[in-house]
């Protein structure tokens, strides 16, 4: 398993961190030549005594891919954890078909993330999409909307299309947080007459928080790292692009090797660094404190 994930992932990742301090170009990568943290941060002096920054770190284009890409995770993570939590206790109830029902709401996170956007970017087209007709019908909207052109809605379609992908994803690991709650406690509280809103409270999100925890730091670092459903629903767009689409443009659209390599090497300790707060986290509060 190590000699697998060595060769999938420490040395294309090694590979990588190594291009950002290079000239790398795809024309000649085994030519580069190293040249420091030029690709992160160069001053360059004019002479006259004035000078400018250059470099991913000095780029407004990256740090907008970036502020895009954390709106987008905290808005998208946030609905879908609530709402994932609403779907949960739903299906924990015992009700007729209710195995029918779990299977159905499953459906949106079986569907590729490609497939899903392509059938939203159709829905949400202001010349023949069903959501403009839907709401024009009703009086929502008085006429039709580019959703995913708009520089005001753009990030908006991004964020409800995502939404309807990944709330059966939260949903599905609550639920198995609320499966392993033991009955008796709810049996407890409902013979000494404690009220439902007050056992949810008082019982039930404390002993689901790990299962919540766990649900919402996986949903976050896949948000972090979000390029499919960006690059197909709203190519181009700079009030959408995030720091993967960022990453994957200058790769390989603009033959800038080296300068990519630097924008997915900033990604990859962004997340790195969550990742362990997170554990670290885990580890103090699993561990009492300490």
């Amino acid at each position: 398993m190590l000699v697998v994930l060595a060769l999938v992932a420490a040395w294309p990742l090694a590979r990588t961190i190594w291009f950002s301090f290079t000239d790398a170009s795809l024309d000649d990568l085994s030519g580069a030549h190293f040249v420091g943290l030029r690709n992160y941060l160069e001053y360059v002096d004019y002479g006259d005594g004035t000078g400018e920054y250059f470099g991913l770190l000095a780029d407004g284009e990256w740090w907008g891919a970036v502020w895009n890409t954390v709106r987008y995770t905290v808005i998208s993570v946030a609905i879908e954890t609530v709402l994932g939590l609403v779907f949960a206790l739903v299906l924990n109830a015992p009700f007729p078909g209710r195995g029918l029902v779990r299977a159905a709401v499953l459906i949106p996170w079986a569907i590729p993330t490609i497939v899903s956007a392509k059938m939203w970017a159709w829905m949400m087209n202001d010349q023949f999409g069903i959501l403009n007709d839907m709401l024009q019908s009703i009086g929502v909207i008085a006429h039709p909307i580019a959703w995913t052109a708009s520089p005001e809605t753009a990030i908006w379609a991004v964020i409800i299309v995502d939404v309807w992908k990944t709330t059966p994803f939260m949903a599905l690991l609550i639920l198995a947080g609320l499966q392993m709650v033991p009955g008796d406690i709810y049996e407890a509280a409902k013979i000494d007459g404690v009220h439902p809103v007050k056992v949810f409270w008082r019982v039930t999100l404390p002993l689901i928080r790990p299962a919540i925890l766990v649900a919402v730091i996986f949903r976050a670092l896949d948000a972090l790292r979000v390029f499919d459903l960006i690059y197909v629903l709203t190519p181009n767009n700079s009030q959408t692009k995030s720091m993967s689409v960022f990453a994957q443009e200058n790769l390989f659209q603009f033959d800038k090797f080296a300068y990519g390599s630097a924008a997915s090497t900033f990604l990859f300790l962004v997340i790195a660094m969550i990742t362990l707060v997170y554990i670290k986290a885990a580890r103090l509060e699993l561990g009492g404190g300490r």
